[in-house]
C-alpha cells in the first residue's frame, strides 16, 4: 500500500511539472505580443487592433524591419525596444502615415534611410502602431486611435 501511495505521489508531481511546463511555454509564446483580454476572454479593443495590426505589419513593414522587429543594422532601424518609437509618438505615427526621410537616432545608433508612405488608412495606421508598440518588449500606456492618427498632419 505504501508503494501505491508513493506511485500516486510521483504521478501527481510529474503531472504538476508537466502542467507548469506547458503554462511556462504558453507564457513564452505570448510574450512576443502583449494581448490584453477581459476575464471572460472577450478581446478588448486594443487586442483587436493589435491582431489587425499584426497582419498589416506582415504585409507592409516586415520586409524592412523583419519579423522580430530588429530591423536591418545601419539601414532600417529596429522597432523592437526602440527608444525613438516610444519617445516620439507623434513622429512615429507621422512616419507611418507620410514616410520618413533624413537622419534619426535609434537606441543610440544613427540611421539615415528613407521610408516611403505605405498608403494606409488612419485605422490601419492605428492598428499597426498598436501592434508595434505592444510587441518585442515595447509597451504603451495609451492606445493609438484612428482619431489620433487623423490629427497628424503633413
Amino acid at each position: 500500500m505504501i508503494k501505491t501511495k508513493k506511485h500516486i505521489a510521483i504521478l501527481v508531481l510529474v503531472s504538476l511539472f508537466l502542467c507548469l511546463s506547458m503554462v511556462a511555454r504558453q507564457k513564452k509564446i505570448n510574450e512576443s505580443v502583449s494581448i490584453h483580454t477581459l476575464e471572460n476572454n472577450q478581446e478588448t479593443e486594443l487586442a483587436k487592433s493589435i491582431n489587425r495590426g499584426k497582419e498589416i505589419y506582415t504585409d507592409f513593414c516586415m520586409q524592412c524591419h523583419l519579423p522580430n522587429g530588429q530591423g536591418t543594422p545601419k539601414v532600417f532601424p529596429p522597432l523592437a525596444g526602440s527608444d525613438w518609437l516610444t519617445n516620439n509618438r507623434e513622429k512615429s505615427i507621422h512616419s507611418v502615415k507620410y514616410g520618413l526621410n533624413g537622419p534619426i537616432k535609434v537606441n543610440g545608433l544613427p540611421y539615415n534611410s528613407a521610408m516611403s508612405p505605405m498608403g494606409l488608412e488612419d485605422e490601419e495606421i492605428a492598428d499597426v502602431m498598436n501592434y508595434i508598440m505592444n510587441s518585442w518588449n515595447n509597451t504603451q500606456k495609451q492606445m493609438v486611435t484612428p482619431k489620433e492618427v487623423a490629427t497628424i498632419k503633413k
